[in-house]
């Protein structure tokens, strides 16, 4: 891929001629996988967002200008931003090109100090999984998805589970494996499943949102406009105002009905 053998000779050079050379940008089709990249300054964060369930973008879809989610909103932050789209509905980012892509590219990402990991559901499984081979600070996950091996988590008996046996769970990268990372898990403690999963994700802090339910409509602009302040907060400063995201849920979720 283009973007590992640029890293490679822009690791080359000086502090100063790195710098000179950004931003650098560009996408390509790893697999199942759609990346999209763009890099703009080495002392601003670089950020790493895998799609969430819920898409169903297919290869005929994609064009030049086709951003992966989450691309665009990280692009509005002002930072370094990799975004991974799947293709198709059951797509769990274990795809042998997408996992050989990431070990090569994390080594040479050693310019930018601040790494963040952002995910919602499968994205929040892709973000756990990698996090410590993409050596990540801080994480962001919302309902996240530890793991698909049903010897792991025999009581999510989602179809999604089902559909997910096509893929390996036994192998490398095929749970959550956060490294150093710290961050947040966000999830509604009355969503089973969803409570499940966060726990094992033990190291970081838990918040739990009663109402937001899993996932996210993109026409549900409440929950996409939660989403969004608090990924923002997260990007910008690494840390969440947990008072205000409580009363924000609060407005936001109980009061829904």
């Amino acid at each position: 891929m283009k973007l590992l053998y640029w890293l490679n000779e822009w690791l080359s050079l000086s502090c100063q001629q790195q710098q000179s050379q950004l931003p650098h940008y560009g996408h390509a089709l790893l697999d199942t996988v759609f990346v999209k990249y763009e890099l703009v300054d080495i002392d601003k964060p670089l950020v790493f967002i895998f799609s969430p369930s819920g898409s169903d973008v297919q290869q005929q879809d994609l064009h030049p200008d086709f951003e992966p989610w989450g691309y665009h909103f990280a692009q509005q932050q002002q930072v370094n931003v990799i975004a991974f789209q799947h293709l198709g509905k059951s797509n769990w980012f274990r795809s042998p090109s997408l996992i050989a892509f990431l070990e090569q590219l994390s080594p040479l990402l050693t310019p930018f100090k601040c790494r963040l990991g952002y995910g919602l559901s499968r994205g929040g499984f892709a973000v756990g999984a990698f996090s410590d081979l993409l050596m990540l600070d801080h994480v962001l996950l919302f309902s996240p998805v530890s793991t698909k091996n049903k010897h792991l988590v025999p009581w999510d008996d989602r179809p999604s589970t089902e559909l997910a046996q096509q893929f390996d769970w036994s192998g490398d990268y095929h749970d959550r494996n956060l490294g150093s990372a710290l961050g947040y898990v966000i999830y509604d403690p009355t969503n089973d499943i969803d409570r499940w999963h966060a726990e094992r994700f033990s190291q970081l802090t838990h918040i739990q949102v009663e109402g937001m339910g899993h996932g996210v409509d993109p026409s549900n602009l409440n929950k996409l406009g939660f989403y969004n302040h608090l990924a923002a907060q997260f990007i910008q400063h690494q840390t969440l105002d947990v008072d205000e995201l409580r009363q924000q849920a609060k407005v936001r979720f109980l009061q829904e009905d």
